[in-house]
């Protein structure tokens, strides 16, 4: 049952437009460069980055993220402590007005636990980005090498 309410969920939310809000703006909120690094089986995390870019005049808060490879998709940061590097909760995350919010290696960046099967180099997934006003935003995530740090700038 789980797993059809999940892929009725990204089905709903791929039919929704891709942009929009409210206010009947559309195009004002992008999400670009989607990409995650292939996982090393199912055991452990993988994780995901994007850039959810906020071209209104309002600021934009991010509510949640959905995939069908993963039970759950959390934003993390990595933050130094004591000399360390360790991740936690981002927790709400908001756009600012005209502002880009980037997930990328060593910073804010998305968990995908308790993974479906394992994320293969050269295949993709949809990620849906879900916000408190604006409609979701549906992507196609590539899937590149473990060590990855980010997609080809002739991409």
């Amino acid at each position: 049952m789980r797993a059809f309410l999940s892929s009725f969920l990204l089905t709903f939310s791929v039919l929704l437009p891709a942009t929009g809000n409210a206010q009947d703006e559309p195009g004002t909120v992008r999400v670009e460069q989607p990409w995650a690094r292939a996982s090393i089986g199912t055991a452990r995390p993988a994780a995901a980055y994007l850039t959810v870019i906020n071209e209104g005049e309002d600021p934009v808060r991010i509510v949640g993220f959905e995939t069908p490879v993963a039970e759950q998709t959390e934003p993390h940061r990595t933050v130094a402590e004591n000399g360390m590097m360790r991740m936690q909760a981002a927790g709400a995350l908001e756009v600012p007005a005209g502002e880009r919010m980037v997930f990328e290696p060593g910073g804010l960046h998305l968990m995908l636990m308790d993974l479906a099967e394992p994320l293969e180099e050269g295949e993709s997934f949809p990620l849906s980005v879900r916000f408190a006003v604006d409609a979701p935003i549906t992507v196609t995530v590539p899937i590149l090498g473990v060590g990855a740090q980010g997609p080809e700038a002739d991409e």
